[in-house]
């Protein structure tokens, strides 16, 4: 099967203290990979390497076959990210973010259609601060699929959801990957992954501690 992620050594310091020594990861097309681990244990900071918005020390990195930092523009119309909510302006609607993040892509879905079929038709003239967690992080997804990617980075998505909302997260993304949508996602429940995940790499300080499918 095809190799959508490919990560090789990857190694970043933050001065003297090594955040990320020598990970290797590899991502199938339309699989489910985990990244767990522990608060403080390096997974954000191994997706903002992958993604080029950090600058690695050492390693390679390919998405869909290219140098995520040399070709971030061109690789943005193919490759979703999961926005956090700091990155919302105060008092921004539903429909108004969803509008801004669909202008910024070549070929674009129906985001109005993708709302109704996540429940959130009814939350388009509703500030994004007056949403429930799960409402919110549905919209996250949502905006994430805006360009119609081929892969999606979704960073520690449930935190903070309650069970039944977290559940609902999990079908979601489930139907996606049925779409043939690769997603990379960082966790640190054990549930979650086993219940999501084709494979999962589990990392400690920022090193491999356990890999398995």
């Amino acid at each position: 099967m095809e190799e959508v992620i490919r990560v090789n050594g990857l190694t970043k310091r933050f001065g003297q203290k090594i955040a990320i020594q020598d990970l290797h990861i590899s991502v199938r097309a339309g699989s489910i990979f985990g990244l767990l681990g522990s608060n403080g244990a390096g997974k954000s900071t191994t997706i903002d390497c992958m993604l080029g918005t950090e600058r690695a020390d050492a390693g390679e990195i390919r998405i869909l076959g290219t140098d995520p930092r040399a070709n971030r523009r061109s690789l943005f119309q193919h490759v979703g990210v999961q926005f956090q909510e700091s990155a919302f302006q105060s008092g921004l609607k539903v429909r108004e973010i969803c509008e801004i993040t669909h202008s910024l892509y070549e070929n674009p879905i129906d985001w109005q259609q993708t709302a109704a079929e996540f429940g959130l038709s009814d939350k388009l003239k509703t500030t994004i601060s007056d949403l429930s967690g799960g409402e919110r992080q549905k919209l996250c997804i949502l905006l994430a699929m805006m360009g119609r990617p081929k892969v999606i980075f979704l960073d520690e998505l449930t935190t903070g959801l309650d069970p039944v909302a977290r559940r609902d997260i999990w079908q979601t993304l489930l139907r996606l990957k049925q779409t043939g949508v690769t997603l990379f996602l960082t966790s640190h429940y054990m549930d979650e992954v086993e219940k999501l995940c084709d494979e999962i790499l589990v990392i400690k300080d920022g090193k491999e501690l356990i890999r398995g499918r």
